[in-house]
C-alpha cells in the first residue's frame, strides 16, 4: 500500500489547468498544419494559419488559447494500492482548480445553479470522473471543455435495428446541425453502447485520444475514417466559412450494451482540444 497526500493531487491539477489552457498539444498542432496544406479554400487556409499562429502566441506569452477556458473536467485513474491521505479528495481537486484558474488569470465560467445563474467566481466545482485501476499510481487528466462545442453535442437512443447506418447518420446529422457553432475544425468524439450515461462518458473520453492515432479495432478504425471523410464532405469548413476541413478526427469508443438498446453519443470539441496528463 502506498500513501499519497491529496495535496499532491491538488498541486498537479493547479498546474495542469493552466498548462492545458495555454499550450495546444503537439498532435493537434500537427493536425492543424496538415489541414492548412490540405484545405483548398483560401479563406479556410488563412483561418487555419491564424489558428496555428494564435496557439504559438498563447504558448509564448502564457495566455489562454481561447477566452472560454472551459469547465474543468478531471479524469482520475486511482490505483487500488494507493491510500489517499491528508484530506478530502474532491476538496483537493476543487482547490487545485480554484488556485489554477485564479492565479492563472483564466476566465471563470461556472454558475452555481443552472437556472439561477450566479457565477461561483473560481470555476469550481470541477466535473470529476474516477476509475479504480490496478497498481499504486494516480493518473490525472485535465480536459477543460468549452461551452460552445459542448452545447452542440447530442445523445440518441437508437434502436438496435438502426445498426451502423443509423449510427453514421446520427453522427453526420449532429455535425451538420452544429454548423459553425463549435468553431470548426472539430474533433468528434463518439460513444456507442453501454447505457444512456455511459455512452456520453465514452464520447467524452474519445476526445482524449491522440489525434491521428488508429483505433485498435479494424472495424471501428474503418468507420472512423469513413465518418471523417463524410463529415469533411459537408463543406462546413474552418469556422463554418466553407472548405474541405470541417473535422480533424473522429474517435469512437464502445462498450457492451443491452439487447434492446443502441445508445450513441456525439461529443464535439473545437480545435482547442485541451487535455494534459500527469502520473503521480
Amino acid at each position: 500500500m502506498r500513501n499519497l497526500d491529496v495535496n499532491e493531487i491538488k498541486n498537479a491539477i493547479k498546474t495542469l489547468v493552466v498548462k492545458a489552457n495555454q499550450e495546444l498539444s503537439t498532435d493537434i498542432l500537427n493536425a492543424l498544419k496538415v489541414a492548412a496544406n490540405y484545405e483548398k479554400s483560401e479563406v479556410g487556409k488563412k483561418i487555419l494559419q491564424r489558428v496555428i499562429e494564435n496557439a504559438q502566441i498563447a504558448k509564448d506569452e502564457e495566455l489562454p488559447i481561447c477566452q472560454d477556458t472551459g469547465t474543468a473536467v478531471i479524469f482520475l485513474e486511482i490505483g487500488q494500492d494507493v491510500h489517499l491521505v491528508g484530506g478530502n479528495l474532491h476538496e483537493a481537486i476543487n482547490q487545485g482548480v480554484r488556485e489554477g484558474y485564479t492565479e492563472g488569470y483564466l476566465r471563470k465560467s461556472i454558475v452555481k445553479d443552472p437556472l439561477n445563474r450566479i457565477n461561483t467566481g473560481d470555476n469550481t466545482p470541477a466535473v470529476v470522473h474516477i476509475d479504480i485501476v490496478p497498481g499504486d499510481r494516480v493518473k490525472i487528466t485535465v480536459a477543460p471543455k468549452g461551452g460552445g462545442s459542448e452545447n452542440m453535442s447530442q445523445l440518441k437512443m437508437l434502436k438496435p435495428a438502426d445498426g451502423v447506418e443509423g449510427v453514421k447518420q446520427f453522427v453526420i446529422d449532429t455535425v451538420r446541425q452544429a454548423g459553425s457553432n463549435p468553431c470548426p475544425p472539430i474533433i468528434v468524439g463518439v460513444g456507442i453502447g453501454g447505457t444512456f450515461e455511459k455512452a456520453a462518458l465514452l464520447a467524452k473520453k474519445a476526445l482524449l485520444r491522440e489525434v491521428g492515432s488508429q483505433n485498435p479495432d479494424p472495424f471501428y478504425n474503418s468507420l472512423e475514417k469513413e465518418l471523417l471523410e463524410k463529415i469533411n464532405n459537408l463543406g462546413i469548413g474552418p469556422q463554418g466559412l466553407g472548405g474541405r476541413v470541417t473535422a480533424l478526427a473522429v474517435h469512437i469508443e464502445t462498450y457492451p450494451t443491452h439487447i434492446a438498446s443502441l445508445p450513441v453519443a456525439v461529443n464535439l470539441n473545437c480545435h482547442v482540444a485541451r487535455h494534459e496528463t500527469v502520473i503521480l
